[in-house]
């Protein structure tokens, strides 16, 4: 069961340090051989979008069919399983709107890197030009 969460925190994990590295400023070398991977990777990233949504609804199943746990009709240790289910429930909500963020970011910035470079090349051409 926590290999799904396993795959969701590292492929998060690399969206965020791809955002990291395209937005670093110093690594214009770097820049155009990142922006071809991170390109790349943008689609089979995009399969992170169901399955977040797929964890998502998984998390609200287990709320909804989660046995209460309300006044004097718990024991102590029920209780505490009750609260810390909650708890990884809420953990796991926030590692999957941390994915999708994230997704969005590195889509975000490499569609305007791609543009800057585009409109620098145009730049350079209307100048060799003139």
């Amino acid at each position: 069961m926590a290999l799904k969460w396993v795959v969701l925190g590292y492929a998060a994990a690399a969206e965020a340090i791809m955002v990291i590295l395209l937005t670093m400023p110093g690594l214009d070398g770097l820049r155009r051989g990142l922006i071809a991977v991170a390109r790349k990777l943008l689609k089979p990233f995009l399969a992170i979008v169901p399955f977040c949504f797929f964890l998502l609804m998984e998390i609200y199943w287990k709320y909804k069919t989660r046995p209460s746990c309300y006044g004097d009709s718990c024991t102590p240790s029920d209780h505490l399983r009750h609260q810390k289910s909650i708890m990884k429930s809420q953990r796991n909500a926030l590692l999957i709107a941390s994915a999708l963020t994230f997704y969005w970011i590195l889509y975000s910035v490499t569609n305007l890197v791609v543009r800057i470079e585009q409109i620098n090349l145009r730049d350079e051409r209307f100048r060799n030009r003139v």
